[in-house]
């Protein structure tokens, strides 16, 4: 690397104001509609629920759409629309939030896990196939960090074995898949709007189908197991009578949340542009560090570059990720970690009986994985302080046999 652009990041002072990680963007529009909204009166489930859901709907493609309180109560409906249950085994990645695998055990089935690809971090569709057995009911993979899976393998693999395909798509609101975007790729798919999102209501989900039945089952479990929901009960279309059909659950959307997502989402496209932007100028930057960047998006797709997660080279520096954690926090610059993987965590290790070495490409991942700012409130002098505070710590970590850390 050029020694004065090395200086020049070297010498770079440090941030004074710490860098929140993860930051959502909220502007005036957003908050109008929640001020609209608290006078309106109508705070629970109503007419913004509804707008949010036709607007959902007609960005995607999916033909049913229904708002929810977390992508988490997304994957647990599917599981139960789908008649998921105790004797049944679930195929997905390790390399996942625990919600993924958490819901598959919430109906009594057990979460099989499958390697990813090391250099996608997505699940591995042949290591889907190798842990495939008649008690698979369904395979739930994770867009992670909001590149596509290999959604024509996963599919075959799943129409072979008749088992259900459900998009874990936590990550992946704008990502595109052969012309076709994510939540319409699988059976069912479940979106996250939490506040580090692509897409920001503070909390908050979506369920997308093509299916008119599961959708159908799905509306009744989200609310109670009503066959009415309040906006309708309650609208001045007139009062109208509820059934419970079903011990269903508390899972809807209010309007509250919808008041901030209908905006978000009308912002989308503009932010993964913004994105896209930050994101290039990492990949320029990283190029000389013992770091491995992202790996390019796949042809005909598009990544919704929600996560920017680097690898950091262990095996060529005398440093920890968790060292560069600390470090970056010494900088003001906020991390995250997505993930450490689910196998190795108690729970599943005492209810699977995995040794680390099992999946051995979402360990290496799992020891070396950070996550960086990557936000439309990014300023280019905030991503300049994130590169700057990565040279620091990289550049002056003691190689391992005599390899440089400076590419």
């Amino acid at each position: 690397m050029d020694k004065n652009k090395l200086d020049s990041y070297i010498n770079r002072p440090k941030r004074k104001e710490f860098l929140v990680y993860g930051k959502p963007e909220i502007l005036q529009p957003e908050i109008d509609e929640m001020v609209e909204t608290l006078k309106s009166g109508w705070i629970g489930t109503g007419p913004r629920v509804q707008r949010f859901q036709e607007a959902f709907k007609e960005y995607t493609g999916a033909e049913h759409v229904l708002a929810v309180n977390s992508c988490t109560a997304a994957l647990h409906l599917a599981l139960v629309a789908l008649g998921i249950g105790p004797g049944d085994e679930v195929i997905t990645s390790p390399m996942t939030f625990a919600a993924t695998a958490n819901v598959i055990t919430h109906v009594g089935a057990t979460p099989v896990f499958a390697d990813i690809d090391r250099e996608t971090l997505n699940i591995d569709p042949a290591e889907i196939e190798r842990v495939i057995t008649p008690r698979t009911k369904a395979i739930i993979p994770i867009h992670f960090a909001g590149r596509a899976c290999d959604m024509d393998a996963i599919n075959a693999i799943a129409s072979a074995h008749n088992v259900a395909v459900i998009e874990d798509a936590a990550h992946a609101a704008g990502t595109i898949y052969h012309g076709k975007h994510a939540g319409t790729l699988g059976d069912i798919a479940a979106f996250s709007f939490y506040a580090t999102k692509n897409v920001v209501t503070g909390d908050g989900g979506m369920v997308t189908t093509n299916d008119a039945d599961l959708a159908e089952q799905i509306r009744v479990l989200s609310l109670h197991g009503l066959s009415k929901d309040a906006w309708k009960r309650y609208s001045s279309s007139g009062f109208q009578h509820y059934d419970v059909v079903f011990p269903g659950y508390k899972y809807n959307m209010t309007d509250m949340e919808a008041a901030l997502g209908i905006h978000q989402l009308e912002r989308l496209e503009e932010n993964i542009a913004r994105r896209e932007e930050i994101w290039a100028r990492y990949d320029e930057a990283f190029q000389d560090l013992p770091v491995d960047i992202p790996a390019p998006a796949e042809p005909d797709t598009r990544h919704a570059r929600h996560l920017y997660t680097l690898l950091i080279d262990i095996d060529a520096v005398e440093i920890t990720r968790d060292d560069v954690l600390n470090a970056l926090q010494a900088e003001n610059i906020g991390t995250g970690v997505h993930y450490r993987a689910l196998h190795l965590q108690p729970f599943y290790q005492e209810l699977l009986g995995h040794e680390p070495e099992d999946f051995p490409n979402t360990l290496h991942v799992s020891d070396r994985t950070i996550s960086i700012p990557i936000s439309t409130l990014l300023t280019d002098e905030d991503i300049e302080d994130v590169i700057a505070a990565l040279y620091r710590i990289l550049s002056s970590a003691r190689p391992r046999l005599g390899i440089s850390t400076v590419r």
